[in-house]
């Protein structure tokens, strides 16, 4: 076991985890009554977090980190409780969130993009 990261059957929960948290962000983007093609054209909007990159690893993880947490898509979502489209931005943010994480995208180290903290997206070469 690599140390910081998840691997085995607690990776395999934490993708499971992210794949329901896709899909229920989906069924509650249904209930919100927004038109449809919302969701595909703002699915991909929170990866603009990955800004940071350009100018270091250490900016790209804190700004990376940010935008893919569950707070700030989580704020958003209460703060539309009462304000339909802020709802479904909150939800569609949360479904990017778990997309990532179900395709295997953690939460960054500073160390390299492909550090997370459910293991190296790439192979690394020895």
């Amino acid at each position: 076991m690599k140390e910081g990261f998840v691997e085995g059957r607690p990776r395999i929960w934490l993708r499971i985890d992210g794949a329901v948290l896709f899909v229920a962000s989906i069924i509650l983007f249904g209930m919100t009554h927004q038109h449809w093609w919302i969701y595909p054209v703002l699915l991909f909007v929170p990866d603009i977090f990955m800004i940071g990159y350009v100018r270091s690893t250490k900016l790209g993880a804190l700004f990376y980190n940010a935008g893919h947490s569950y707070f700030l898509p989580s704020l958003v979502t209460l703060y539309g409780w009462h304000h339909p489209m802020a709802l479904a931005v909150g939800l569609i943010w949360l479904g990017h969130v778990g997309f990532d994480r179900m395709a295997g995208y953690g939460l960054k180290y500073d160390t390299d993009f492909k550090h997370t903290h459910l293991g190296s997206l790439f192979k690394e070469k020895h």
